[in-house]
């Protein structure tokens, strides 16, 4: 059976998967034995990139149900959480909360999360008390391995935090229709790149907190392009992960399947998908958020 393929994550030097596991929507199931199953046969078929939060946006309880699986398999998991708040005294006790409730002692990478939101305001993210200092700080206490930063919108923030402050990992919203609308693919990655910044995409579905389709988790593009958005995402230069939010087996089954049978999208393919994802893009609108 193949396995999922392998990418390095930028700078950091570490192969991950080129799948991840997005937990918001897992973090909503209302039994944890469901959910531990699930994250252990994801571990087992080789999805070890995690990607988790506290209960803000939908996660739910995700990282509690993750804490007892990753007690017992911590050194097979890259393990990923997010600071969804600009003060550094706050950050701090968020990142301990998070460390609390995954049952460790650090994790691989912490993210200043959603820098395009207005709560996220780069004066205070990035001010002497701000969570930036605050993450780098704990990076060098051993607390977080790597420290990145993602969002949804603006990248225009991105583009000035990236030229002014070092991070390891850079996360942002990337699909062929918000490429119409956000395009983090031609303002933010080229730089990003050029400073051998790892990148990771996510809502390459589409997703939202709200799902145009009942029953699948974080996404709104129509199932006849599912295949082909999880390409088109990993068809970017210097991508190394594409995170997918699960809450079910077979969801994890049919993004394992779409990993261990990647090709990149060809030029005639990107030339196809160009009016469909403009169609798509002026339907959406700014779901993800303001561009300015």
């Amino acid at each position: 059976m193949a396995k999922i393929p392998q990418r390095i994550l930028g700078k950091t030097g570490v192969n991950v998967p080129i799948l991840g596991f997005g937990t918001a929507p897992i973090g909503n199931l209302r039994n944890a034995k469901d959910a531990a199953a699930i994250f252990h046969e994801a571990i087992n078929l080789g999805v070890t990139y995690i990607d988790t939060a506290h209960d803000f946006a939908g996660y739910g309880h995700a990282q509690k149900y993750l804490g007892p699986v990753l007690k017992e398999r911590r050194n097979e998991v890259f393990l990923v959480t997010k600071c969804f708040e600009p003060n550094g005294e706050k950050a701090l006790h968020l990142l301990e909360r998070n460390l609390k409730e995954l049952q460790t002692d650090h994790t691989d990478l912490m993210f200043v999360h959603s820098l395009g939101h207005d709560k996220m305001d780069p004066l205070q993210v990035f001010s002497r008390r701000g969570v930036y200092p605050t993450l780098m700080q704990a990076k060098t206490q051993g607390l977080a391995r790597f420290v990145g930063v993602s969002g949804h919108n603006r990248p225009h923030r991105f583009v000035k935090a990236i030229q002014q402050y070092e991070f390891d990992v850079l996360m942002n919203a990337t699909n062929f229709v918000d490429r119409h609308t956000y395009n983090f693919e031609e303002q933010v990655f080229p730089l990003a790149t050029q400073k051998q910044i790892g990148l990771v995409a996510m809502k390459v579905f589409g997703g939202q907190e709200k799902s145009l389709f009942a029953g699948l988790s974080n996404r709104n593009i129509p199932t006849q392009y599912l295949d082909i958005a999880f390409r088109y995402a990993l068809s970017l230069p210097q991508v190394a992960c594409s995170i997918i939010g699960m809450s079910t087996r077979d969801e994890l089954l049919q993004n394992v399947a779409r990993a261990r049978n990647f090709t990149p999208v060809t030029p005639r393919e990107l030339a196809m998908l160009t009016p469909i994802g403009k169609t798509l893009a002026n339907k959406w609108g700014t779901h993800f958020g303001t561009l300015v």
